[in-house]
């Protein structure tokens, strides 16, 4: 009976991850060669005079597929019967092999993905690198029955580096792209990649005004090489493909080693030496021309100083804390990092384009890569330290030693004769020794505090009487009240106003007790006199009922009571 434990399935779920990152590798090299494949039918299906069938067609869509990993081609078919090798690639048909490989890589280990169980970071590089690699033997086999095979000496070196380096990139940036402890490792990786992007960005820009001013020939030559629309359509998609290839022409121009147009001749700022070989083809009708160079030509210059200069001063920024020593070895670690990157694309960007004087096309690699070290050296580590410096400067009103302004000074009082007499004469009394203090007896505890007794409840307050309104009260009983009203006696009225009047000196508020027939009933219900209408009043000299025809009621606010 089989026993599990946790090491084996530990084991198992790591040869399963091992496993499945090994096919998705071959995966992502079927993907890229089978975007190439879809395009070349259609462009095969399109032309009118198709050369082969569709067997032709994939034999040179896998073609493609390895040139663009940096593997040289062999033409068979040509005038004089003689092999000639293609190596230029195409640096746009790298972008979906390489760009497959990295995000394989870096979805193997990601660490969003919990579901499932992952190698270890060395275990995903060569499960995907294997995967991918075994693919892309099966295509080089196949190719060895078409027009274009592979040459297996290229063959063997580029495809390995390639899908290394792709999947080594990948597994990077899933770890969190972790740079070097140093702080001058990293601040040289940076400067390097800042100092490559301002310069390939400068050889575009240089190729696309080298294009534009040559427009009319790269025009003659466009439609010289294709008459039918399906095979401008190839062309135009060739062009393209092509101009990352150009930047890179342009990038080495600029840097002063040119490029070559073939055994003997050579592209420079200088001018274009010897008799170039340049087949007929649109983005090739941009060259300078033959002859020394002129101020256009030396403009080119610009680039690779702009460039340096960017690395300079990403170095600088990133090493302003430490010592200079460090910021030069940075600079200088930078300067080497750019060059080898832009001795790599000078070599994959050139190449041979058949025999004989063809042999040679494009930058050379260890030339470029040389000049790019060289302004790097003499422009970025000069630049490094001055940016340093300009960051380490101490602002003119924060340094310690600046003398202050004079408005500031305060001038020092001018003491009287006497005084300078007497502290001429009077000697100074010594310091007295100051006598040490006693130690600090401990304070006795505190006994603790009793505790306080729980206070009383206080007493319910007793509830307010209401308060009495002496003008607005509202009838409860207003039958009632009107009887009384009605059996109240009249007030004495002296001064015949129509109202009781005390002039009584003793009492201030009995005008207001006249006014108010109601006081003496006590009752908070009770609206003031004024309430009642004027209808209802009984002055002398006649009755309590009122007449038969009588004016209705009026409201309270009458001038007086009728009959005065």
């Amino acid at each position: 009976m089989t026993h599990l434990t946790e090491h084996s399935l530990v084991q198992g779920g790591r040869s399963t991850a091992f496993a499945t990152a090994c096919v998705r590798g071959g995966v992502a090299a079927g993907l890229g060669v089978g975007a190439l494949a879809v395009l070349v039918i259609a462009v095969w299906i399109s032309s009118p005079f198709p050369d082969s069938g569709a067997g032709g067609a994939l034999h040179v869509a896998a073609g493609l597929w390895l040139l663009a990993h940096g593997v040289d081609l062999v033409r068979t078919d040509t005038l004089s019967g003689l092999p000639a090798p293609l190596g230029v690639v195409p640096l746009l048909t790298a972008v979906l092999p390489v760009w497959l490989v990295f995000r394989t890589a870096r979805s193997t280990l990601d660490p969003a993905d919990t579901a499932r169980s992952r190698p270890s970071p060395a275990g995903a590089l060569g499960a995907v690198s294997g995967g991918y690699l075994l693919v892309a033997a099966v295509i080089v086999v196949y190719s060895e029955s078409g027009p274009l095979p592979a040459d297996l000496v290229t063959a063997g070196l580029w495809l390995p580096a390639v899908a290394v380096g792709a999947a080594g990139a990948g597994v990077w940036t899933a770890l969190g792209r972790p740079l070097p402890g140093r702080e001058e490792t990293a601040a040289a990786l940076r400067g390097a990649g800042t100092g490559l992007v301002t310069l390939l960005a400068g050889g575009a820009v240089l190729a696309g005004t080298a294009l534009v001013w040559h427009a009319g020939a790269a025009r003659a030559s466009y439609e010289g090489l294709a008459g039918e629309w399906s095979g401008r359509v190839t062309l135009a998609l060739l062009v393209l493909a092509l101009l990352p290839n150009a930047a890179v022409w342009a990038a080495a121009y600029g840097l002063g080693p040119g490029f070559a147009l073939g055994t003997g001749a050579l592209a420079t700022p200088l001018g274009l030496a010897g008799d170039p070989a340049v087949p007929p083809f649109p983005l090739l009708a941009a060259l300078p021309p033959a002859g020394p160079g002129g101020w256009p030509q030396w403009a080119a210059a610009a680039v690779p100083l702009l460039a340096a200069v960017a690395l300079g001063r990403s170095v600088g920024r990133s090493t302003g804390t430490g010592e200079a020593r460090e910021t030069a070895l940075a600079a200088l670690g930078a300067a080497w990092a750019s060059g080898a990157a832009v001795a790599v694309l000078a070599g994959a960007a050139g190449g041979p384009l058949g025999s004989g004087r063809l042999l040679a096309f494009g930058p050379v690699w260890w030339q470029a890569g040389a000049a790019a070290v060289l302004w790097g050296v003499a422009v970025g580590l000069p630049t490094a330290l001055a940016v340093r410096a300009w960051g380490r400067r101490v602002p003119r009103g924060k340094r310690s030693g600046a003398p202050k302004p004079p408005e500031a000074r305060k001038a020092p009082e001018a003491a009287s004769p006497l005084e300078t007499r007497q502290q001429a004469k009077e000697p100074k009394p010594p310091k007295q020794a100051k006598e040490p203090k006693p130690p600090k007896t401990p304070k006795a505890a505190k006994p603790p505090k009793p505790p306080k007794p729980p206070k009383p409840p206080k007493p319910p307050k007793p509830p307010k009487p209401p308060k009495r309104s002496r003008w607005r009260r509202k009838p409860k009983q207003p039958e009632a009240a009107l009887a009384a009203v009605v059996a109240a006696p009249e007030p004495a009225d002296p001064l015949r106003l129509g109202y009781g009047f005390s002039l009584d000196p003793l009492d201030p508020l009995a005008p207001l007790d006249a006014l108010d027939p109601l006081d003496s009933l006590d009752d908070e219900g009770y609206e003031p006199y004024d309430y009642l209408p004027a209808s209802w009043e009984t002055p002398e000299g006649r009755s309590a009922t009122p007449a038969p025809h009588t004016e209705p009621p009026r409201p309270s606010g009458t001038t007086g009571a009728e009959g005065t």
